[in-house]
């Protein structure tokens, strides 16, 4: 995988994860989509669904942004969370048709939008935050690397390059916000990382580096992720 921690991300690095993506979803057997996820209450048919209707909704405000209109990526929580109960339903030929042509149609709307477009901002709900566009491309691969190791179907963290591991690590460092800040120094990355204030006293989290991204997304840790004293803090799903 190439370098992703920019956000002029190259749309190969997309297409490649998605090529991963589909290799394993159709090695799934009938039985298979409707067995239990790693993510809890989820089979591994609700993150397929995630996945399609998530590279959905970002190639939709692309799409907005390239037609001049402003589209939000949901129309609220609940419309979200209904549509993925929906298609997760769906018939496992429909459900992997919808992934396939999101991957596809992802990608087209990314490469669509003209240079100077991605300065701007777009809302995640009609009544939600407002996030910056430039941040989208390393957001859908957030999505579709760390939800394909959700499949708990052979696919995991370990698969992760560590550029990517890295990257990870750097978006949760910022968006956590722990009772009590800890150092994470994984064994095999080019530097560490402090997540909310440290002190001299502060805990140190170490391991390889795909396992310490794997777990700051709020995932359960391998045993090679360890906290220099007392037990590894607490981080919530993400």
């Amino acid at each position: 995988m190439a370098d992703p921690t920019t956000t002029a991300l190259d749309a190969d690095v997309l297409v490649a994860a998605g090529h991963r993506l589909t290799r394993t979803v159709d090695a799934l057997e009938p039985d298979d989509w409707h067995a239990p996820s790693l993510l809890p209450g989820w089979t591994r048919s609700h993150v397929v669904a995630h996945l399609a209707l998530n590279g959905e909704a970002l190639g939709g405000v692309l799409r907005g942004v390239v037609d001049g209109e402003t589209v939000p990526m949901y129309p609220s929580q609940q419309r979200r969370d209904d549509d993925i109960e929906e298609l997760a339903a769906a018939e496992r030929s429909n459900l992997r048709d919808r992934l396939l042509a999101s991957l596809t149609t992802f990608v087209e709307a990314a490469r669509a939008v003209p240079e100077h477009a991605w300065s701007g901002r777009f809302d995640r709900t009609t009544d939600g935050p407002s996030l910056p566009l430039d941040a989208i491309p390393l957001m859908r691969l957030r999505e579709l690397e760390i939800h394909h190791a959700d499949l708990g179907a052979g696919y995991t963290s370990a698969d992760w390059s560590t550029a990517f591991a890295e990257h990870v690590i750097s978006s949760m460092s910022r968006r956590l916000d722990p009772d009590q800040g800890f150092r994470v120094a994984p064994l095999d990355a080019s530097r560490t990382w402090d997540v909310g204030e440290i002190g001299e006293d502060s805990r140190v989290v170490t391991g390889p580096v795909t396992d310490v991204a794997w777990w700051l997304t709020g995932r359960e840790p391998s045993d090679q992720v360890s906290c220099s004293r007392g037990a590894l803090p607490m981080i919530g799903g993400w």
